[in-house]
C-alpha cells in the first residue's frame, strides 16, 4: 500500500436503502493510491451496491463519497448538498471505471472499435491516439491478436478481459469490479484474474467485490468483510483471510475452507 497519506477515495456513512430494506447502514472506508481493496461476504451485504455508489449508478441516501478530493453525484451550495446534472456526473464518471458481472460490449462493433467508442466520443481524443493506446491495452490483457474480432467470436473470459481493456482505456484513477468472474465458466476464470492480477501488480487502484479467495489471498493489500450493509472486519489479506477476529468473518470463510 501506498505511504501517501491522503486517500484517493473516502466514504463516510454512506447510507443507502430500497424501500424498507437498508441496504448500506454507515459505510467508512478510506482508499489510498495504488492499494487494492478486495469487498468479501454473503450475497446481500451491500458490497455490490456500495461500488454502484461509488459510480453514482446509485443516489445515497446519506453520507458521502470523494474520489480525489472530488465529491461524487453531488456538490455544496449555500450550505446544502445538490445532485449534480447528468452531464456532470458522466463526467465525473470518466475517471472511475468499473467492470461488471456482464461484459456489455457492442455486439456489431469489434474489439477495437469497442475499446475506442469512448475514448473517441468522450474524451475527444484522436483516432490514430485512441487506436495505439487500444492495441497497447489488448497487448496488456493478452488479445493482441483479437482487435478485428467481433465479441461473439470470443470466449466470455476473452469478453471480460476485453471489458476491463474498455475500461482502462478512460485512463481512470480508480477500478471497480463487480464480482468480475461470477458469470464465467470454471475454467474462464482464471484468465480474468491474472489480468486483474497483472493490474494489481502495476500499481492501478482497485476495489474488487469477489468470492475468489485465492485472488484476494494474493493481490488484496486489504481485505473488507462486509456483512447486513456494515464493515464487520478489515485488514490486511493475511490478518483477515487466516486469522479472522469476528465469528461472522470466520464462519462465512469457513465454507470456502471447507471446500
Amino acid at each position: 500500500m501506498t505511504e501517501q497519506k491522503q486517500p484517493l477515495l473516502r466514504a463516510r456513512g454512506v447510507r443507502k436503502h430500497f424501500g424498507n430494506l437498508q441496504v448500506l447502514n454507515g459505510i467508512d472506508l478510506d482508499v489510498y493510491p495504488s492499494e487494492v481493496v478486495v469487498l468479501l461476504g454473503p450475497s446481500g451485504s451491500g458490497k455490490s451496491t456500495f461500488l454502484r455508489c461509488v459510480n453514482h449508478l446509485e443516489e445515497l441516501d446519506g453520507g458521502s463519497i470523494t474520489v480525489d478530493g472530488e465529491l461524487v453525484g453531488y456538490t455544496r451550495r449555500g450550505g446544502r448538498v445538490h445532485e449534480l446534472s447528468d452531464r456532470a456526473i458522466a463526467v465525473q464518471r470518466r475517471s472511475i471505471g468499473m467492470v461488471f458481472q456482464q461484459f456489455n460490449l457492442f455486439p456489431h462493433l469489434t474489439v477495437l472499435r469497442n475499446i475506442t467508442e469512448s475514448p473517441i466520443g468522450v474524451l475527444g481524443e484522436p483516432r490514430a491516439r485512441a487506436v495505439e493506446h487500444a492495441r497497447e491495452l489488448l497487448a496488456r490483457v493478452g488479445l493482441a491478436d483479437k482487435a478485428d474480432a467481433y465479441p461473439r467470436q470470443l470466449s466470455g473470459g476473452q469478453q471480460q478481459r476485453v471489458a476491463i481493456a474498455r475500461a482502462l482505456a478512460m485512463r481512470p484513477k480508480l477500478m471497480l469490479f463487480d464480482e468480475p468472474t461470477s458469470a464465467l465458466d470454471p475454467e474462464l476464470v482464471g484468465e480474468v484474474l491474472a489480468t486483474m492480477r497483472g493490474l494489481a501488480a502495476d500499481g492501478l487502484t482497485m476495489i474488487v467485490v469477489t468470492h475468489e479467495i485465492g485472488f484476494a489471498r494474493e493481490a488484496a493489500d486489504r481485505v473488507v468483510f462486509m456483512e447486513g450493509g456494515v464493515i464487520v472486519e478489515q485488514g490486511t489479506a493475511r490478518e483477515v483471510l487466516e486469522t479472522p477476529r469476528n465469528p461472522r468473518t470466520r464462519a462465512f470463510l469457513s465454507r470456502f475452507l471447507d471446500d
